[in-house]
């Protein structure tokens, strides 16, 4: 069983980088399959969702290999175009390489997507986009069969702007023949540097960053080098652990402007917040001497405040200083972590998609489990903040997303650890720190 430790009431003050971008990596890496030759992408977090999309990707008759932070794909040859079940159970976002290789290869197989238990996340947006450029879908015992005679060109039209549709459509799009016109098209950060890697490939994108993507199929694409940017969600946890347990902090390698809608609720907190946005020497700031205030906020695909950071935002509310309230939009079923919170003494009514947190009382340190990626993330935020030591047992949900949180806390005065590992990330040195 992997554990983390926090022992809480302890100020943060320093500086550290934030890691490449999960939901940034994990697309163009499956883009790299499109492109019968090199890919290099630098920046690369070293999560198990990396790791994994490396075994996928391995799998299907790719060559990976990630040095330090720098990984080279090579799909000069694809072997199969069948997804291995233990992968796409472990790793909802697997599930876009059903574009790719009906773009590459004209079939694929895949079982439906895992990653995180929270709430219903079907994936029928996905299957609407590649039937509507020419893929017949069959359905068997779980499996999904995808097979074309050639991607076409289509209008595609979205009731709702997901990611990942967008992203498969996207990627499915670019070696189709004609033009593909996606309305109603997620405007995630993420989502314009897929489109621009892809244009860096060869691809031609147009509309970047707004909801409406026309894209013209090209025959091949090229070898490429391209930047992963920081991970904004990572950003936004180290933000509000900064808060939950005061101080001061300068997180680098982020785009402020990726994050106005988490810097509204920081300052409407009490947060003192500055940051610039120079190439290759962007930084936030944050300092917060005061609990937090309560605030009310409600998550709603992006510019809106992101639901990834629900759970930490949560948290931080449960050890402010006043009554908040949360209005989940996205997903049903995510506030799963509010149980385990309230074990360390948070005050937290959940009716329906609102979970309305009362501060003003002291957390105390508890063992508590982590369920998900980002609710694990929002027990550490908590065990900041509460007085003992807070155990957050299953951990390994963590790994999933943040490179090294131990380690970053750390570097900021945290007095936090990993414990009994079985599996353990490596830090972005490249080296792993057991019980640190």
């Amino acid at each position: 069983m992997s554990e983390i430790l926090v022992e809480g009431l302890h100020r943060l003050r320093g500086e550290i980088g934030i890691q490449g971008s999960k939901n940034a990596a994990l697309p163009m890496m499956a883009a790299a399959v499109l492109h019968k030759g090199m890919t290099v992408l630098n920046n690369v977090p070293r999560i198990q969702d990396v790791f994994c999309m490396m075994g996928i990707l391995k799998s299907i008759g790719c060559k990976c290999s990630l040095d330090g932070h720098t990984l080279t794909i090579d799909a000069s040859e694809i072997s199969q175009t069948q997804i291995p079940r233990e992968f796409l159970t472990a790793m909802r976002s697997s599930v876009i390489l059903m574009g790719v290789l009906l773009g590459r290869c004209r079939e694929a197989q895949a079982g439906y997507p895992g990653g995180c238990t929270i709430g219903k996340r079907p994936i029928d947006l996905h299957l609407y986009a590649l039937k509507e450029m020419g893929t017949q879908i069959r359905e068997t015992d779980g499996e999904l069969y995808a097979r074309t005679e050639g991607l076409k060109g289509s209008e595609i039209l979205f009731s709702y702007p997901s990611v990942g549709a967008t992203e498969q459509a996207v990627l499915a799009a670019v070696l189709a023949d004609g033009v593909t016109l996606i309305q109603g098209a997620a405007r995630e950060p993420e989502i314009g540097n897929l489109c621009r890697l892809l244009n860096h490939m060869g691809a031609k994108i147009s509309g970047i960053e707004s909801d409406t993507l026309r894209i013209i199929g090209v025959n091949e694409l090229k070898d490429t080098v391209y930047d992963i940017p920081g991970d904004r969600i990572v950003a936004g946890t180290y933000l509000y652990a900064v808060m939950a347990a005061g101080g001061e902090a300068v997180l680098r390698g982020i785009c402020p402007a990726e994050l106005n809608r988490v810097f509204q609720t920081a300052r409407q907190m009490g947060a003192k917040l500055e940051w610039e946005n120079l190439p290759g020497a962007s930084f936030i700031k944050v300092q917060i001497n005061d609990r937090p205030d309560g605030i009310w906020v409600k998550t709603s695909p992006y510019p809106g405040f992101p639901t990834d950071l629900q759970s930490p935002l949560m948290a931080l509310m449960a050890a402010g200083n006043g009554n908040g309230e949360i209005r989940e939009t996205v997903f049903e079923e995510r506030f799963g972590t509010a149980e385990e919170l309230r074990k360390l003494g948070a005050r937290i009514e959940i009716q329906k998609d609102r979970a309305r947190i009362h501060g003003m009382y002291p957390l105390r340190g508890e063992t508590v489990q982590a369920a998900d990626l980002r609710g694990g993330a929002a027990l550490v935020i908590a065990g900041l903040a509460a007085e003992g030591v807070t155990k957050i047992q299953n951990s390994h949900h963590i790994f999933r997303g943040y490179e090294d949180i131990c380690g970053d806390l750390q570097a900021l005065g945290a007095r936090v650890r990993y414990k009994d590992l079985i599996q353990r990330p490596y830090t972005k040195t490249g080296e792993c720190t057991r019980n640190l």
